[in-house]
């Protein structure tokens, strides 16, 4: 099959630098790197909600109409946006490091990537990794994986596993965090709210197991931050670890 049968969307051309310049039409004064900065800068100062054709339109100086010579559809500006959002994947870690603090440090910078910006985690997924910056932590995430002796398939599947784990994650605590500033508290005064509200609807009920768990969780107040998600990636990549000795020289 040659490149001309593969059919790529119009976005992922522009994205990828695959689709050239019209020859007709008036000369361009702008790039799309500076058209995707625009939205850019629109969504890390008013939000998603904020960003539009006409919006980023008005930021770059052009007509809403001569936008559209830059990039098709709202919906390839925001991939396009989300693609930059996450940049390229970190640096890895040494070659002796092993597979698991590999794909610990891929996925703990991931949630933290989405978290720097996040407005990244209320663009719809419209389907797999396609864009050059994810294409590129794809690749980092299956380099992690490469002595392990696992088939394509659960390479692939480890990855997009953490990835959708580092995204959910960072959904939940940005959602909690940006509700506790809309009723006026921290985060933590929420959290603590929410445990003194919870011992008193379930004092006198039949949860003895909650009663136990607020028991010890105010035994322990050294409890760091994010101990929660790092709990989650360790039972992750625990479940990664049996199925690696699970295979051949495992």
């Amino acid at each position: 099959m040659s490149d001309a049968d593969v059919e790529l969307p119009e976005g992922i051309e522009l994205a990828w630098g695959l689709r050239e310049r019209p020859g007709k039409g008036p000369r361009r004064s702008l790039s799309l790197e500076q058209v995707v900065a625009a939205g850019i800068a629109v969504a890390d100062s008013e939000g998603l909600a904020a960003v539009s054709m006409s919006r980023v339109a008005g930021e770059v100086g052009v007509a809403t109409m001569s936008l559209y010579r830059y990039v098709p559809t709202k919906s390839d500006l925001l991939d396009l946006m989300v693609d930059t959002a996450y940049g390229g994947p970190p640096d890895p870690l040494g070659p002796d490091a092993g597979w698991r603090p590999a794909l610990a440090h891929w996925a703990t910078e991931l949630l933290a990537r989405i978290r720097r910006r996040p407005w990244v985690r209320h663009v719809p997924i419209g389907g797999p990794p396609m864009g050059p910056n994810q294409v590129r932590w794809l690749e980092q995430g299956l380099a992690a994986l490469r002595d392990t002796d696992l088939r394509g398939t659960a390479r692939l599947s480890t990855v997009m596993l953490l990835s959708g784990y580092a995204r959910t994650w960072a959904s939940l605590t940005l959602d909690m965090a940006e509700a506790a500033v809309g009723s006026g508290v921290t985060p933590d005064e929420a959290g603590e709210r929410y445990w003194r509200q919870l011992e008193r609807l379930t004092r006198d009920g039949p949860y003895p197991e909650l009663r136990r768990l607020m028991a010890e969780e105010a035994q322990d107040e050294d409890e760091e931050l994010d101990a929660e998600w790092r709990f989650g990636l360790d039972r992750i990549l625990d479940g990664v670890a049996a199925l690696v000795r699970a295979r051949p020289g495992g």
